[in-house]
């Protein structure tokens, strides 16, 4: 199976779009969404084409290929436009090894959740990445919409055992390691 992994949309259409569209040509199975899906955060300057309700139509689109991860900027009423859940974390299987996932408001390569397996995938810092600590690969997907300490507009595919770091916009590879 196919993952492709992304975080903080933080309400912008246009990359909402872009995700589902690398989506679709990675030919993925599924789209996890690491939190951060429709507000911008007060810290946060306004993304391109801030539209949450835009982003609620793209992504209610493709429900049956979602799985959403609950961030820190996402409240229970973010649920009311959404046709799919929130859940605070996940935990998947691929090729054998255990890949643990989660916003990264709780967890991060500094604080690793217990038994995260052999793979920890975050966001919540905006800044894309991919490295060993210790026997777990740690990696963050970054932000799709509003990368932070000049990093790429990016989102990670898992597959058969290994993480790919992708910029969002030109599709291409930053980073690549095997689990």
């Amino acid at each position: 199976m196919k993952f492709l992994i992304a975080s903080d949309i933080h309400g912008s259409r246009v990359y909402a779009q872009r995700v589902v569209q690398r989506f679709e040509e990675e030919k993925a199975d599924k789209l996890i969404l690491l939190g951060d899906i429709y507000n911008h955060g007060p810290r946060n300057p306004l993304p391109e084409c801030y539209d949450p309700m835009g982003v609620a139509k793209v992504l209610n689109a493709m429900t049956d290929k979602l799985l959403v991860i609950k961030g820190n900027c996402d409240s229970d009423v973010d649920t009311m436009i959404s046709d799919f859940e929130f859940v605070s974390e996940a935990v998947l299987v691929d090729c054998g090894k255990q890949v643990f996932l989660q916003h990264g408001d709780r967890y991060s390569i500094d604080s690793l959740p217990k038994n995260c397996g052999d793979a920890f995938i975050y966001g919540h810092y905006h800044t894309g990445f991919i490295q060993r600590k210790g026997s777990v690969l740690v990696a963050n997907c970054g932000s799709v919409s509003l990368p932070k300490n000049d990093t790429a507009h990016s989102y990670i595919v898992l597959e058969k055992g290994e993480l790919v770091l992708k910029d969002v916009v030109s599709g291409e590879e930053i980073a690549r390691e095997k689990i």
